[in-house]
């Protein structure tokens, strides 16, 4: 039986993603073992996290407002939606932050993103309700008032993941984007069933990206 100051920390802990309690439990003993001068780099790192990120304005992409190089201009906006080299007529649409980070990486995508922020089990109003479907709608019908400098989109990719939730969702999506008249296409085939695109190599997700149909 942990002391109540431990057992706080551990229940912290485990509401992180895919951390149960005896992981927690390693994270809280590993934290008390390091000097004072780490743990007061990691509180001050968790509150610049909380000042100094924001979220985008139009894809909800997480960024550092420091990085901005010109801060009076599209200053709600990532750097990925402020730069104009990109193709601002194809939307890619991702469950979560670090499925943009993986098609990223892959240095082949060159359109805008939205991150829908999570995924539906089984097309329940609960977790509908959670999904930024309302938000996705109304940046595909008016991107402009969202900061996008385009007359609309020519392709919307579904990208999300090859799980049973990942395709209820992409199911819902095609469902709901259909009345658009917009083009709607999925990622190809060589993602791997139930496999989830942060974990992907580049050149699976290369291929899916190019087998896109």
């Amino acid at each position: 039986m942990y002391s109540p100051l431990i057992q706080k920390l551990i229940d912290i802990f485990s509401k992180f993603p895919a951390v149960g309690q005896r992981t927690a439990g390693r994270f809280v003993f590993y934290l008390m073992k390091l000097p004072d001068q780490e743990i007061d780099q990691i509180i001050k790192s968790i509150k610049e996290l909380k000042t100094g990120i924001k979220l985008c304005e139009f894809c909800f992409n997480p960024f550092e407002t420091a990085q901005l190089d010109t801060p009076n201009v599209g200053k709600n906006l990532c750097q990925i939606c402020r730069n104009d080299s990109r193709n601002k007529k194809i939307l890619c649409i991702v469950e979560k932050e670090t499925d943009l980070v993986s098609i990223e990486n892959i240095k082949e995508y060159k359109g805008l993103y939205f991150i829908l922020g999570g995924t539906v089990s089984a097309l329940k109003k609960e977790n509908l309700d959670k999904l930024r479907v309302q938000e996705l709608l109304e940046r595909i019908r008016n991107p402009f008032i969202h900061g996008i400098t385009t007359p609309g989109f020519d392709e919307i990719i579904i990208a999300t993941n090859s799980t049973s939730e990942g395709e209820a969702t992409a199911l819902f999506l095609e469902r709901t984007l259909r009345p658009m008249n917009k083009k709607i296409t999925r990622l190809g085939r060589g993602l791997p069933v139930g496999g989830e695109l942060e974990y992907a190599d580049e050149e699976t997700l290369k291929g899916a990206f190019e087998g896109r149909k």
